[in-house]
């Protein structure tokens, strides 16, 4: 008892802080303020609203529905994913603010910061997959807090510095966000048996709801961040991978499956793999084919991943993913990085013309160049550091090992944290691993319990008349 209301009085502190902080640190943007009159985007407001929407829906909405699959855990799925993603989509703006002080050292304030926290605020909740059930909401929010942190500084050195291609965040959210959860998993203890890990056929249902919002909704997820024609390409992309993606998680889940019929586990989860493998190209010229044919292999990677990898590395390292966030998030987010490799590799002019310069900003000439004067001429772009084709792919390569450095060790710091403040602020027994009733308060619970013993005293009786006719009027009296 003492340890709940001391996490929660950390909670409110925590909530207290970001008051200060955004009293500090925080103000309208120019589209936002009242007393600026002049250059307003606000056609840039109307654009992104929609796309913020549905990123919106997708966070709060589809990972929280698609993580009530455990019979006993919906409450906390849905809860603990709401509570974590409040605290997170605030920490972030700070997180990512700090890289972007305007000259007065504030933080602006406008839509694209409402979308990225909500971005930043998706790896997270990946990473709250891979160690469902097993965690304390305040645990949740410690490694939410670091995990933030991390996510920005990573996606700084990678935007800004390596200025690879990830408009749908392949690498920056999904391997980020699969891999630091597995390493604070790894740290964690497992649970010894499956108990109540497991589902029924009422929370699968409430899970493929989940599945569906997250679906429908990630083209926008993919795009929202684009511009233009660049946008539109990522919408297209996004929307063939993961048509394509469903079908082929289908036909493979019943080849690989044991007794050859569709596992619910790999349909509400695979069939969202194309979303993430077609992320870190969704804005390139990937064509129609390609899209379609990322989508496929994905489902496939997915689908094989859970039936064959996932029960390996359980046994293996004891490595436990509730979630299965590696199958779903880490593998497709690493094809992912080959493609967006192999796809800048063959970018050229001929095919981008002079848009290849925006969308690869480190393949624009140098700034004081003939060639960057003739280039400003056609199209507003910043300089450059006339970045080769093959340097470019290089660097979307070099991002793989520096997203998975900064996750995993992120992660064990993260999850020995945890461990060490675990006698303070309290933990999750084993025996109520997976369980809602240790942080709520369940609606009926007797009633419910007295309802299943009814059920198991009306089957007795009923295996009693069936092999004793003899006995029927006494076990009719029973009843």
């Amino acid at each position: 008892m003492e340890g709940i209301r001391l996490s929660m009085s950390i909670l409110l502190g925590i909530q207290v802080l970001l008051i200060i902080l955004g009293a500090c640190f925080l103000q309208y943007g120019k589209d936002a303020d009242a007393k600026v009159l002049i250059d307003k985007d606000t056609e840039s407001v109307k654009n992104k609203y929609p796309m913020f929407q549905d990123v919106h829906v997708m966070i709060f909405i589809g990972f929280g529905f698609l993580m009530t699959f455990l019979k006993r855990y919906g409450f906390s799925s849905l809860g603990f994913s709401f509570l974590l993603t409040s605290v997170v989509v605030q920490w972030a703006i700070f997180c990512r603010g700090i890289f972007h002080l305007e000259e007065n050292g504030k933080i602006h304030l406008n839509m694209l910061s409402l979308v990225n926290a909500d971005i930043a605020a998706a790896s997270v909740l990946i990473s709250m997959g891979a160690v469902l059930g097993r965690t304390t909401p305040i645990q949740l929010v410690i490694m939410g807090l670091v995990e933030t942190l991390l996510f920005s500084v990573n996606e700084h050195i990678l935007i800004e510095y390596f200025k690879i291609a990830d408009m749908g965040g392949s690498l920056i959210v999904h391997v980020f966000g699969a891999y630091f959860g597995l390493a604070v998993s790894l740290v964690l203890k497992p649970p010894k048996g499956s108990g109540p890990e497991s589902s029924s056929y009422t929370s699968d249902l409430f899970a493929m709801i989940g599945t569906l919002f997250l679906w429908v909704f990630w083209p926008s997820f993919n795009g929202a961040l684009a511009e233009g024609d660049n946008q539109l390409r990522a919408v297209l992309n996004t929307y063939l991978a993961l048509a394509s993606c469903c079908v082929t998680a289908y036909s493979v889940s019943t080849i690989l499956s044991e007794h050859k019929k569709f596992d619910m586990v790999h349909i509400q989860n695979a069939s969202l793999a194309g979303g993430v493998a077609v992320g870190a190209a969704a804005d390139l010229m990937l064509h129609p084919y390609g899209a379609l044919l990322v989508g496929a292999i994905a489902g496939v990677i997915s689908v094989a991943g859970y039936r064959y990898l996932q029960p390996i590395l359980l046994e293996k390292i004891k490595l436990h993913d509730t979630c299965g966030v590696h199958n779903l998030h880490g593998l497709p987010g690493l094809f992912a990085g080959f493609v967006a490799a192999l796809v800048s590799y063959q970018a050229s002019e001929s095919e981008y013309g002079m848009f290849l310069y925006s969308i690869f900003p480190a393949r624009a000439p140098l700034r004081h160049s003939q060639e960057f004067q003739s280039l400003l001429s056609k199209i507003d772009v910043d300089p450059g550091t006339n970045r080769t084709a093959f340097n470019q792919a290089c660097f979307q390569i070099v991002a793989i090992p520096c997203t998975l450095a900064f996750s995993i060790i992120g992660g064990v710091i993260t999850g020995t944290i945890i461990n060490l403040t675990a006698p303070a602020t309290g933990s999750v027994p084993e025996d109520s691993f997976f369980e809602d009733a240790l942080h709520w308060e369940i609606p009926d619970s007797n009633n419910y319990e007295s309802a299943e013993k009814r059920v198991a005293e009306k089957q007795d009786s009923t295996i009693v008349k069936i092999h004793e006719p003899s006995e029927t009027k006494v076990a009719e009296e029973k009843c």
